[in-house]
């Protein structure tokens, strides 16, 4: 653990330090939140890092898992390719899905929705196959639209791998272990270079990766507790997700346009301070992540609805328009 610390402060550095040259600059734009110029896709560092590192120490566990490993290797490089040379998202959903056939086809897969009822929902591996996928890709791309603000994508995955991280320990999965604690030391060594003011951002080269890596751990995770109280321990990012789609939907727009309507966008412009907007989401999902595994004896029916009414609340408070448009003359008059 200590050299992937040091490996991905040291290509790190090397990034902030050669980005220009390397052509790995993020731009501002309409929708960025920093008003300079930033190294970007500190992703091929912390994620290169983790992976020499098991080269080099843990080699046994890259040949148990060699394909799982191939399949991350392949998000950060799109990854990566997407933040030199802005791919379309098409070729992005593509590559994502052949990442999650190759997961699938090493055994990590949704086998069941749940016990509802004294009934468990146990699925046909090809409707199991098609249910992974969506998950895999649906998840990885929602983490990547939380990398808005310096620290928050960083900080939700440390949280959402900590939580898995323990699940691990607790029923022995070596695996769960490995993974979610290497990608945990490494992205700690991220945020030392990314919390505001950040020197560099991780890039689609690091929020992918990251979406992915987390994806991969919901899964395993569901073998050893109910897939709603996974929902909860991944909660802020799906949340944000449904939320931006939801109004996407509403005003008439395609749910696939990029726009400011993100839960970090409106808290940002709400208190207009990047830490404390940060640090209130991290500890809403600290919150929804231990809500989670305490619920994972608790009858799913009732998770579910607690989930679906957190998630109602959410589209509601955090709505753009700060004012409900009024509902019929009468309403009109009166203002």
């Amino acid at each position: 653990m200590v050299t992937i610390f040091l490996l991905s402060i040291v290509f790190i550095k090397l990034l902030i330090k050669h980005s220009s040259r390397l052509g790995l600059i993020d731009m501002p734009n309409a929708r960025s939140a920093h008003k300079q110029a930033m190294p970007k896709s500190a992703g091929l560092g912390f994620v290169g890092a983790v992976i020499i590192a098991k080269l080099l120490v843990d080699p046994v566990d890259i040949y148990h898992h060699i394909f799982i490993y191939v399949a991350i290797l392949v998000v950060m490089l799109i990854g990566l390719y997407d933040d030199k040379n802005n791919v379309k998202p098409r070729t992005k959903f593509i590559v994502l899905i052949v990442a999650a056939i190759i997961v699938i086809f090493n055994g990590i897969h949704i086998n069941t929705l749940g016990n509802y009822f004294g009934f468990n929902l146990t699925i046909p591996f090809y409707i199991s196959a098609i249910f992974t996928m969506i998950a895999i890709v649906g998840f990885t791309n929602a983490l990547n639209l939380m990398d808005g603000l310096d620290g928050l994508a960083g900080g939700l995955s440390i949280i959402i791998m900590s939580i898995f991280f323990t699940i691990g320990l607790i029923y022995h999965d070596e695996f769960m272990v490995s993974l979610s604690s290497s990608f945990i030391i490494a992205v700690a060594a991220f945020l030392i270079f990314n919390w505001n003011p950040a020197k560099i951002f991780m890039g689609d080269s690091g929020s992918l990766t990251l979406g992915f890596v987390i994806a991969i751990l919901a899964i395993k995770s569901s073998e050893y507790i109910p897939p709603a109280s996974v929902l909860f321990i991944v909660g802020l990012p799906l949340i944000d997700t449904f939320n931006v789609i939801f109004r996407r939907l509403q005003r008439g727009q395609s749910p696939f346009i990029a726009d400011k309507n993100h839960i970090h966008h409106f808290l940002y412009k709400t208190k207009l301070h990047i830490r404390f907007s940060v640090m209130m989401l991290l500890l809403i999902q600290l919150a929804l992540s231990i809500i989670g595994y305490q619920m994972k004896n608790t009858d799913q029916i009732l998770s579910l609805i607690l989930f679906a009414i957190i998630l109602y609340i959410f589209i509601n408070l955090f709505d753009q328009r700060y004012k409900y448009r009024p509902k019929n003359k009468q309403v009109k008059r009166l203002k």
